[in-house]
């Protein structure tokens, strides 16, 4: 199960990084989760550089392909011969998408008119790129979900785990990461969040 975390210049830490700990709960079971750029480094809104893990072109054979987002978002909507390079297909992949990078989803036409999700910054852009913003945290419909707010990372992650594994592996990998003395309530909570989009 190939993992494609997609992570521009000028990203946003929790985004790529909180899917990608979550996501990783999985690697036992043969998951490659891989931070995904369009070079080789690419450095985040509060200074971190990071080295790519894979190019960006991985992403179009890659089973899951979760967009992050950050503070050049537009920009990079607007670079075509960027967003060129990547071929998605939602009839044969999982696609996802956090925050603004809901607005890389829909002016690659991969929304289709679904309503999304996205943070209260990316709202007004995604608007005027023709999608519906609801006022909750994740949706999903068939393979295709959107999260807002940097901490709905975790149910864009969720998510995927319990479409592609189950609700168990989905809880076991919450489990692990919620805050001790929280963690019943927390996996609760994800999993009654995400349960609704699963199946559909």
């Amino acid at each position: 199960m190939n993992i494609a975390i997609l992570t521009f210049e000028g990203f946003n830490e929790l985004d790529s990084f909180i899917a990608s700990g979550i996501l990783n709960r999985m690697k036992g079971s043969g998951w490659n989760v891989q931070i995904t750029c369009p070079s080789e480094t690419v450095t985040s809104m509060n200074g971190v550089s990071i080295t790519a893990q894979q190019d960006l072109e991985f992403a179009n054979t890659a089973d899951v392909v979760l967009f992050g987002s950050g503070i050049y978002t537009r920009d990079i909507a607007k670079d075509k011969a960027l967003l060129s390079r990547l071929n998605l297909d939602p009839d044969k992949q999982i696609i996802g998408a956090q925050c603004s990078g809901t607005l890389l989803m829909a002016t690659l036409g991969l929304l289709n008119g679904l309503p999304a999700c996205t943070d209260l910054t990316a709202k007004p852009w995604v608007i005027d790129a023709g999608i519906e913003v609801l006022n909750q945290p994740f949706t999903a419909k068939n393979n295709i979900a959107t999260a807002g707010g940097c901490l709905s990372s975790q149910y864009l992650a969720t998510w995927v785990i319990a479409k592609l594994a189950g609700e168990d592996a989905a809880k076991s990998a919450i489990h692990y990461v919620a805050p001790v003395g929280e963690k019943d309530d927390h996996v609760a909570h994800a999993i009654g969040v995400v349960r609704p989009f699963i199946s559909n």
